[in-house]
């Protein structure tokens, strides 16, 4: 039976959607405790954040792409056999249907093509061919195979749709490559650059989590309801394409192009600040001072080298330099999105699967997530604070006052 709650009155005559006790929470939830988890840690006034009990920053340095979502999924790192074998398993999940390609191939022909919308339409079409059922319906066992299968396609489901919308074949995933390298190959049909393999994994490491975001809150709440573990992922591929989420990354190489050269960033920041516009890459509601995932991707693209790179490191400078004298007292540093930007570049993706292959790597994190609301669920159901009219009585229509 739907929960509809009670209607309380307050003395202001304002009412609410929610029981007794109800509290009100600031806009966006800023602040609020709204779970207990053990999977993350985001420590935004210390600068770090953690995957279960390790800092994130440090497994992105010293650990494979594999041995953080084993982590994540199991809890603990791998030993030789446990990696080999979730190896096998994980691998054995990049081979797509023959006769899902014909689908495939009808998305990436929509015009004009959004790769995530296409993504969420697949995933919701996989998980439904697959027969994804309510958890409640399965056991546990079978939940994590679905999380496997669904963190495995989805970087196969991308490079698929990216190739076809060039009018390209798909490329078959190679078993023998990690999850990182394998992601490179389908995309370009070409065995990639080890150095660009170890780039990206250690930016599809920092980004596999990171605390209760709007995806992965949203991801938990369909999961809460008792849905299937594909519904969960849609609902979060949904949230993860807003711009104000995670749709920022190309816009970064936009802001760059805009400005040219170093010596123009000064004023395009200054003019940009006046005009009340979003300097992209900038900023980040958890951290006060630097994001470390930032710093973690600032020294990945210093390796790659590169005009781009050595472009963006003068432009951030610049950035953090004029926002400290025009908007004094207000801690903005470059986010994550800012050098995502310039390692994905120069690792050889293009810009419209910037925030794609940021969802490939975050639907590890929706999963493991998934996995633990289940495991001790409660509906999320929040009240709302009613701030319309008071109540007052129905009139009558002409036709029942002529009655």
């Amino acid at each position: 039976m739907p929960d509809t709650g009670q209607v309380i009155r307050n003395a202001d005559g304002a009412g609410s959607t929610g029981g007794a006790g109800s509290t009100d929470a600031p806009a966006g939830l800023d602040g609020v405790v709204v779970a207990r988890t053990r999977i993350g840690d985001v420590r935004g006034l210390e600068g770090c954040y953690y995957y279960r009990h390790y800092d994130a920053i440090e497994l992105s340095s010293h650990r494979t792409l594999e041995d953080v979502w084993h982590l994540l999924f199991r809890g603990h790192l791998p030993d030789q056999a446990e990696r080999a074998a979730f190896q096998r398993q994980s691998a054995g999940h990049r081979v797509l249907p023959e006769d899902l390609i014909p689908f495939l191939r009808t998305l990436a022909s929509t015009d004009p093509f959004d790769p995530m919308a296409a993504l969420r339409t697949a995933i919701s079409f996989v998980a439904q061919r697959s027969g994804f059922r309510s958890w409640l319906d399965i056991p546990p066992d079978q939940l994590y195979d679905n999380a496997v299968q669904l963190s495995a396609q989805t970087p196969v489901l991308l490079a698929a749709l990216h190739r076809l919308h060039r009018g390209q074949e798909p490329v078959a995933g190679d078993p023998g490559l990690s999850a990182a390298a394998s992601y490179l190959f389908m995309l370009s049909g070409e065995h990639p650059d080890p150095q660009h393999v170890w780039a990206l994994e250690r930016y599809l490491i920092s980004t596999i989590d990171h605390g209760f975001n709007p995806s992965t809150f949203t991801a938990r709440v369909i999961a809460s309801t008792g849905a299937d573990l594909g519904a969960a992922v849609t609902g979060a591929i949904g949230a993860l394409s807003g711009p104000l989420h995670g749709g920022a990354p190309s816009r970064v190489l936009d802001m760059l192009d805009d400005i040219g050269t170093p010596d123009r960033a000064q004023a395009w920041v200054r003019d940009a600040v006046l005009r009340g516009d979003k300097i992209m890459g900038f900023g980040h509601r958890a951290y006060k001072g630097k994001d470390p995932r930032s710093a973690l991707l600032r020294e990945v693209a210093d390796t790659l080298g590169g005009r781009t790179a050595e472009f963006a490191a003068a432009v951030e400078d610049t950035i953090v330099g004029v926002l400290a004298e025009m908007k004094p007292g207000r801690a903005l540093n470059s986010n994550v999105e800012f050098y995502a930007s310039v390692v994905m570049d120069a690792c050889g993706i293009p810009r419209e699967m910037f925030t794609p292959t940021f969802a490939s790597s975050r639907v590890i994190g929706w999963c493991t997530h998934v996995l633990e609301q289940v495991s001790g669920n409660r509906v999320i159901r929040p009240s709302a604070r009613y701030d319309g009219q008071p109540p007052e009585p129905v009139p009558l229509s002409d036709e029942m006052t002529q009655a």
